[in-house]
């Protein structure tokens, strides 16, 4: 084995041990969670304001990420830098908000003013430390305890294993406060209108085609008055009513199965197919394209009570972005 082949070795073998430990961590951790993290969710639920999230240095990065996650999961939230909160951001902070605060020591200095300006004025904090006897600790009205483990890196000084602990208890208090509110996709949706998430929780109501826009016919309608009909619309579907309500479809595959010197005379009760593929106007665009794929067709009706409402092809799909 050559020194770059075992060098690369103990890299590796570093890198992973490193991953195995914060994994333990997080392990310990998820075993600590008592009723206190409960009354945390409750806590923070209840309040009429905002989360207000601090910590400094690394830990500040962690809370700003947090007050992310919170945000955009539905509990009003934002970060609050601990030292600019000492020259006048205190000001942000309002009688009906909670305050969230990350410190592995829970005995930093910057973190002190905004700790004592919550516990002067009865405003919930929240304490996420391994040092209950901490300034942070004793003034907090709910300590969320971290497991007392060491860092990942070798000096035990690089904020590492701590800085995982911190982001994960977010997580898991945004994730919980979400499942409590009852987060509908709908919800979701509106918090994250762009990018991949929009896309992903698009409902077929916001692409589909509507009015005039389908291919409808009654079932008493001749071959020749569908086939007019298919063409002029470009969906090579058409949907076949009966008293206002989606009969069938009739699609290219089925002209070609009928094809024949008399299908032009046929009604087109005679030809379509009498179950077709549909979903409703809630349903996400993602999930009726995989419909479409699982069913190898490329057009599909929305129906309300029986009644179509819109169609939607697959390439509206892939035009929204939808994967």
């Amino acid at each position: 084995m050559s020194a770059t082949q075992k060098e690369r070795l103990d890299e590796l073998g570093f890198a992973a041990a490193v991953l195995r430990q914060e994994a333990h961590a997080l392990t310990l951790l998820a075993r600590g969670l008592n009723a206190t993290f409960c009354e945390v969710v409750a806590c923070l639920h209840g309040i009429k304001g905002r989360i207000a999230v601090t910590g400094m240095g690394k830990s500040g990065h962690v809370a700003r990420k947090v007050a992310a996650t919170l945000a955009s999961t539905g509990s009003p939230a934002y970060f609050i830098h601990p030292g600019e909160a000492s020259h006048g951001d205190l000001g942000m902070l309002a009688s009906g908000d909670a305050v969230l605060a990350f410190s592995n020591s829970g005995n930093t200095a910057e973190l002190s003013d905004i700790v004592l300006y919550a516990a002067r004025r009865s405003i919930p904090l929240i304490g996420v430390t391994r040092n209950a006897d901490s300034l942070l600790g004793k003034h907090a009205t709910h300590i969320l305890p971290l497991p007392l483990v060491p860092e990942a890196d070798p000096l035990d000084c690089a904020p590492t294993t701590s800085t995982t602990l911190q982001m994960a208890l977010g997580d898991a208090l945004a994730l919980t406060l979400m499942r409590r509110r009852g987060c509908s996709p709908e919800e979701f949706y509106r918090w994250h209108p762009g990018g991949s998430l929009g896309r992903k929780l698009l409902t077929v109501r916001e692409i589909m085609h509507t009015g005039e826009d389908m291919p409808l016919l009654p079932a008493s309608a001749l071959m020749s008055d569908v086939l007019m009909l298919m063409t002029g619309k470009g969906f090579g579907v058409a949907g076949i009513l009966d008293k206002n309500r989606l009969a069938g479809i009739i699609t290219d595959g089925d002209l070609r199965r009928h094809m024949g010197p008399s299908l032009m005379a046929k009604k087109a009760k005679q030809v379509m197919h009498p179950d077709p593929v549909v979903v409703s106007e809630d349903t996400l665009a993602v999930a009726a394209l995989r419909l479409m794929q699982e069913n190898r067709i490329t057009s599909l009706f929305i129906i309300n009570e029986g009644k179509p409402v819109g169609i939607l092809n697959v390439h509206d799909c892939l035009r929204a972005g939808v994967e």
